[in-house]
C-alpha cells in the first residue's frame, strides 16, 4: 500500500515533476552535501567554527539518509537543506556568543520538570497548560527556531521573530492541511526537546518527518549524554537574558535516553504520561504519513506503522530498564494517566505540583482555565484516525506492549 500522494496545488505538482525529471537525468538543483552546507551557513552568518565535533557524525548519516532513502521531491531537498542550513547557522551564533560570554554557561539549571512519555499521550497539552504559569519557563518556539540574538526578558512578547515564526506556520498549514487539527503550531507555543538536540543532529525529529532508516539506526545506539550536556547548554544561554525560575521541559523523545537525561540532570522532576498504545501508534502512524507526505511522493502507510510500532516499543523498554534501576527516585517521578488528565485537566495539574511540592496559584489556575476555553479540543478539526489505517493487527500489537501496559497499569 504505497504512494498515497498529499494533496498539492497544481503549481507544486510541477515543479516537483521538474526536479524529479532533472535529477533522473543526473542534475540535482538543490545540494544536500555536508560542505555546501557548512558553507552557506558560515556565508550566512559569517562565523566559521562551528563548536564541538559530535554533531558532524549524525549530520553525515542524516545527509545519506535524505539522498538514499529519504525519496525527497524537489520542495522536499528544499526544505531539508533550508533547515539544515537554519540549523547550523544557530550553531555558530550560539558557539560565537559562548565564546565571547562564557560566564553563560556558570549559571545553575535546578530541578527542571520534564514531561515525557509516548506520543500522542497528553504530553503537548500538558506543556502548553504548565506554560500558562508565570512561576515556569518554557522554550518558546520562536526562541528555539531562531535562537540568535539571545531573548531578552524586556522584549520577549514583542520580539520581531514571533512574526517571522507565524509566517513560516501559515506556509506550513497550506502545504499539510490538516496538520494544525493533529498538532497545534504557534510562535508563542512551548517547543519540544527535540529541536533543541537538533542542533546536534541527534533527534526523533528527522525520522518522524522523513524516511530515514540508517539514521534511525544511528539514533538508537547513540550514547545521548553529549547531547543532553549540549541541551543544557542551550538551556543557559535562553536563560541568560531572560531568566528561569523554574525550567518545564518536554519531548517523548526523552523516553529512548531517559539514561543520559538523569546523568546530566540528576535532579530533574518528570511526568511520564500513559495511554492504551494501540490508540498511540494509531494516532502517530496517521500523523507521520501526513509529515512525510510534505516532502516526499512514497508514503506506505503500512510501513510507517510498521516501522514506529517496534520504535515504540524500544522507548518503552528502555525508559522501563531505567525505572526498575532505581536510577530515578520515587519522589521525582509522576505518572500520569490520558484518561484521568482528560477528565480534569486542572485537577491533574493540581497533583503534578502537589506531588513536587511546587505552589499552586489561583494566577496559575486562572490562566490555564482561560487557556483551555481559548482552546478547545479540536479547535482546528477532529483528528480521524484507526488502527487498520497502518496495517497493524490488533491482537499483535497488544501482546507487543503487554509488559508495558502491566507495568504502569495502562487500561
Amino acid at each position: 500500500m504505497s504512494d498515497r500522494r498529499l494533496h498539492r496545488p497544481p503549481a507544486l505538482r510541477l515543479l516537483n515533476g521538474v526536479g524529479g525529471a532533472l535529477r533522473a537525468a543526473g542534475i540535482p538543483l538543490v545540494r544536500l552535501d555536508e560542505q555546501s552546507l557548512l558553507d552557506r551557513a558560515s556565508k550566512h552568518t559569517g562565523l566559521s567554527d562551528f563548536g564541538d565535533e559530535g554533531f558532524r557524525a549524525p549530520l553525515r548519516v542524516l545527509l545519506a539518509s535524505f539522498e538514499n532513502e529519504a525519496a525527497l521531491t524537489l520542495l522536499g531537498r528544499i526544505i531539508a537543506r533550508s533547515d539544515t542550513v537554519r540549523t547550523l547557522a544557530n550553531r555558530l551564533h550560539f558557539v560565537d556568543t559562548l565564546k565571547r560570554h562564557p560566564e553563560i554557561t556558570e549559571a545553575s539549571v535546578r530541578r527542571p520538570l520534564f514531561i515525557l512519555g509516548l506520543p500522542r499521550t497528553g504530553t503537548t497539552i500538558l506543556h502548553e497548560l504548565l506554560a500558562q504559569d508565570p512561576a515556569n519557563r518554557v522554550p518558546m518556539t520562536w526562541e528555539v527556531m531562531h535562537p540568535w540574538p539571545p531573548p531578552e526578558r524586556a522584549t520577549y512578547e514583542s520580539d520581531p521573530r514571533i512574526a517571522q515564526v507565524e509566517k513560516h506556520f501559515s506556509g506550513v498549514d497550506k502545504l499539510v492541511p490538516g496538520f494544525k487539527s493533529m498538532h497545534p503550531m504557534g510562535a508563542q507555543l512551548p517547543q519540544e526537546c527535540v529541536a533543541i538536540t537538533q542542533h546536534e543532529f541527534a533527534t526523533m525529529i528527522y525520522p518522524t518527518t522523513h524516511h530515514v532508516p540508517s539514521y534511525q539506526r544511528w539514533l538508537d545506539a547513540a550514547d545521548m549524554r553529549w547531547v543532553y550536556a549540549s541541551h543544557r547548554r542551550w538551556l543557559q544561554y535562553l536563560q541568560w537574558r531572560c531568566p528561569a525560575e523554574r525550567w518545564v521541559l518536554k519531548s517523548p523523545g526523552h523516553l529512548w535516553a531517559l539514561d543520559a537525561l538523569l546523568a546530566v540532570y540528576p535532579d530533574a522532576r518528570i511526568v511520564q504520561t500513559h495511554r492504551d498504545p494501540l490508540k498511540v501508534i494509531a494516532s502517530l502512524a496517521s500523523l507521520v504519513a501526513l509529515l512525510r507526505g510534505m516532502v516526499s511522493d512514497r508514503i506506505d502507510p503500512f510501513a510507517i506503522g510498521t516501522e514506529w510500532t517496534h520504535v515504540l516499543v524500544q522507548g518503552l523498554e528502555k525508559t522501563m530498564q531505567v525505572r526498575a534501576s532505581g536510577a530515578l527516585r520515587d519522589e521525582q517521578v509522576f505518572d500520569m494517566q490520558f484518561a484521568e488528565f482528560i477528565a480534569d485537566e486542572i485537577a491533574m495539574v493540581r497533583r503534578i505540583y502537589a506531588r513536587f511540592g511546587m505552589e499552586f496559584t489561583a494566577q496559575a489556575e486562572s490562566r490555564m482555565r482561560r487557556f483551555l476555553e481559548v482552546n478547545p479540543k479540536d479547535k482546528h478539526g477532529a483528528h480521524r484516525y484507526t488502527l487498520a489505517q497502518s496495517g497493524l493487527d490488533p491482537a499483535v500489537e497488544r501482546r507487543r506492549y503487554a509488559a508495558y501496559q502491566k507495568y504502569f497499569g495502562v487500561t
